[in-house]
């Protein structure tokens, strides 16, 4: 007898993917992983970023859960709060894949 797919399963992982395939928001997600938290201003001279840019896609991973932000005085600061996703990243990075 085959096993049925857990549909939900499938979904949630998708849905992290979705997520995070941007080039920006792995390098958002990768520097997050070195420091506990970073502002926008922090994030984009360190990425060499537009500011609307890279506070859009923090936004949106803040939306869907992968990031969260505390603010502190007039800056917000933002983390990880899906701590397993640089692990995920990183296993990604061991795949061999041909970039056409």
């Amino acid at each position: 007898m085959e096993e049925q797919l857990d549909v939900d399963r499938v979904e949630k992982i998708a849905f992290v993917l979705k997520t995070i395939a941007h080039p920006m928001r792995i390098g958002i997600i990768d520097l997050l992983n070195e420091h506990e938290k970073m502002s926008v201003n922090d994030i984009t001279a360190y990425l060499g970023l537009e500011q609307s840019l890279t506070s859009h896609h923090l936004a949106n991973m803040k939306m869907k859960g992968i990031l969260g932000s505390k603010r502190e005085g007039k800056n917000i600061f933002y983390f990880l709060r899906m701590k397993e996703v640089p692990d995920l990243i990183k296993v990604l990075e061991d795949v061999d894949v041909i970039v056409f």
